[in-house]
């Protein structure tokens, strides 16, 4: 029986159904991306996603999908979905799933009819290329199937409608054609393993409604071209692979290239191997940079997100130490003025964050941990830099006061991670000292010190030196309150010390250097524990406050306005749950297992085999986001390895 699995009465629930999407990536840019039926619901839906360098490596839907019918006793069975206007669904081939796989790739079965069709689909890992390989199960007699593709050839981010200035024309090519719509796009060859007959039918399909975008207030109805349709001849026993790919291939070899490509794959039978596979999708290596995409589909590679999430996809299980050094290198080669790029592209990268530095440090601290001998001589300059621009000061106001704590701020600008702005105002702006800014910054002073005294380098180490002692007083004057368990959330010259419970605060008890003692730690553990902590992850702020939400809904204004107030964040289980390991020692990893093992729960929703990015405040903690997020499987795979090789025996 397989770990996954879906009810034919699931399947046809398209309530059910439509909400749960499965995300593949090709580890070089390139993804696949629909619902566990093959129904479109999103604009970033797509059979296969690719960058496109004529248009700055931003993404774009190529294959939008494709409808397979089935041909059979003069009867036709279409086993495509689209949704229209007014809830209605053309066709509604969801209703043939006889069964839906996860294990290794996704696969449906149908039964059409005297036919049992398998429809199985893959990327080609680091080429952008798209393979579905059908297998005739049964049928009682010979038939035919035809398949029919549906372009798109626009942005992730755009819809595309009717147009004069689309090329409809293909070109023939070995067992299939090729089409370009517009020029500056690669072409997308459309082949097939045995011969088959192209009829060109070309039209516009119009009005195809993407729902998820109409929650969310987005335009949500485009037309998808179609340039004819393939038709074969087949029988029980035959299988025959297609393939969608921006470059034109041998056809000969495409059955043998699906079967190795899966072999290679890590079978998704447990939570585990579920969390080891989506933690490679995020890996992006491309023109000899190696990136982490911080959430599928939508997000590119982000500083924070990066840094925080490597040690768990890079180490935690393979201990992929060369993957790491790939990722950090990239990253130490976008510094600038010692800060890294938080958000953007590639070609127009934003700086405008205060943390992304910081995490870089407890990035290396996970990587030397895991063996990374070299962290000093391969990261000691950067470290450096990064220290001396936070001193001294750089963008966005970041500079370390008298005080020896980093004030930060800029109008317009929410420069912590939560970072969401609503018309130019941030949500929760926390200008001036944050609590776990000043956390990451102590820690990275005195990890940077000790490399630095171990190598020798008495110059930086007489630089600094007596800074942690200056932080820590500051740190512990300005953020503790005799009358209150927990730290100032943060402290700014206008407002003062704002103490809403936030997790935060939970960031500076997990860090390998506090400046807390253990009392201090447990106040502030028990309080997040009482006030944030849910089944899904940690509240980012305490349903007792009066901005709290418990919904994340609405359309975009509404749900930035949600997003850091109260929404849950599964990444936030890795500091609680390491800060509870860290007080509670072995009276605490049962509470952690459980907290951490329960997100298996998750493994069949939103992002099948995956985990979301957010998740409401309120029971029953609905998925929200991303359906595939970097940090929330990293972080997750990280306490997993934290449980395994130091709690073993428990």
């Amino acid at each position: 029986m397989s770990y996954i699995k879906f009810e034919k009465g699931q399947v046809v629930n398209l309530e059910y159904s439509l909400a749960r999407e499965v995300i593949r990536t090709n580890r070089a840019g390139s993804y696949s991306c629909t619902t566990i039926v093959g129904c479109n619901t999103r604009k970033y839906h797509g059979l296969l996603v690719c960058p496109v360098d004529a248009f700055g490596g931003e993404r774009y839907v190529l294959l939008s999908s494709l409808d397979v019918t089935v041909l059979n006793n003069d009867r036709s069975f279409n086993t495509g979905i689209r949704k229209y206007k007014g809830d209605y669904y053309s066709p509604k081939g969801h209703k043939y799933i006889e069964e839906l796989e996860m294990e290794a790739i996704p696969g449906r079965i149908y039964r059409v009819g005297g036919v049992i069709l398998k429809h199985e689909r893959l990327l080609v890992h680091y080429e952008e290329q798209y393979l579905a390989r059908f297998t005739i199960l049964e049928a009682s007699e010979p038939m035919k199937l035809q398949i029919r593709p549906f372009l798109a050839f626009r942005n992730i981010h755009e819809l595309t409608h009717a147009n004069l200035a689309a090329n409809t024309k293909v070109e023939p090519i070995e067992n299939g054609i090729r089409s370009k719509m517009y020029e500056g796009f690669p072409y997308l060859n459309l082949q097939f393993s045995a011969k088959v007959e192209f009829v060109p039918v070309p039209d516009w399909y119009l009005g195809v409604e993407y729902p998820e975008e109409q929650k969310r207030g987005y335009d949500y109805s485009e037309d998808v071209f179609t340039p004819g349709f393939f038709e074969l001849e087949a029988k029980q026993g035959d299988v025959i692979v297609f393939s969608a790919s921006t470059r034109e291939e041998k056809t000969s070899g495409f059955k043998t290239k699906f079967t190795k490509t899966v072999n290679g794959k890590i079978p998704r039978n447990s939570f585990v191997n579920c969390l080891k596979n989506a933690a490679q999708q995020f890996i992006e290596k491309r023109h000899g940079k190696t990136l982490i995409i911080a959430g599928y589909p939508w997000f590119g590679s982000w500083g924070r997100d990066t840094f925080i999430a490597l040690p768990g996809l890079a180490l935690a299980r393979k201990k992929n130490i060369e993957l790491y050094r790939e990722v950090l290198d990239t990253q130490v080669g976008r510094m600038k003025d010692g800060l890294f790029p938080n958000v953007g592209t590639l070609n127009n990268p934003s700086f405008n964050s205060v943390d992304a530095a910081l995490w870089f440090f407890w990035s290396i601290q996970q990587y030397q941990e895991a063996g990374g001998k070299d962290a000093w001589d391969r990261y000691g300059e950067a470290m450096k830099s990064v220290l001396f621009a936070y001193r001294n000061g750089t963008d966005y106001n970041i500079r370390m006061r008298e005080n020896g704590l980093i004030y930060a701020g800029a109008p317009g600008k929410a420069l912590t991670w939560m970072d969401a702005v609503v018309n130019g105002i941030p949500v929760t702006q926390r200008k001036g000292y944050d609590v776990e800014v000043n956390a990451l910054w102590y820690n990275s002073v005195c990890y940077t010190l000790d490399l630095a005294r171990e190598a020798k380098d008495r110059k930086f180490v007489k630089e600094f030196e007596k800074m942690p002692e200056l932080i820590r007083e500051s740190f512990l004057d300005i953020f503790c309150d005799p009358q209150r368990n927990y730290l100032a959330d943060y402290v700014n010259d206008e407002e003062g010390r704002n103490f809403y419970v936030r997790p935060n605060m939970v960031i500076a008890v997990s860090l390998p250097y506090s400046m807390l003692d253990k009392e201090q730690m447990k106040k502030i553990l028990d309080v997040a524990d009482k006030e944030l902590v849910t089944p899904r992850g940690l509240r980012t702020l305490s349903p007792g406050n009066p901005l709290y939400e418990g919904h994340y809904r609405g359309n975009q204004e509404e749900r930035d306005k949600a997003y850091h107030q109260g929404t849950v964040w599964p990444w936030l289980y890795g500091p609680f749950c390491e800060g509870w390991l860290k007080v509670y020692g072995q009276q605490g990893v049962q509470k952690v297992r459980k907290l951490i093992y329960g997100l298996e729960e998750v493994m069949s929703e939103h992002g099948v085999t995956t985990i979301s990015e957010i998740y409401d405040g309120d029971p029953p903690h609905a998925p929200n986001g991303t359906i595939s997020q970097a940090w929330s499987v990293g972080e997750v795979l990280r306490m997993i390895d934290l449980l395994e090789t130091k709690y073993s025996n428990i």
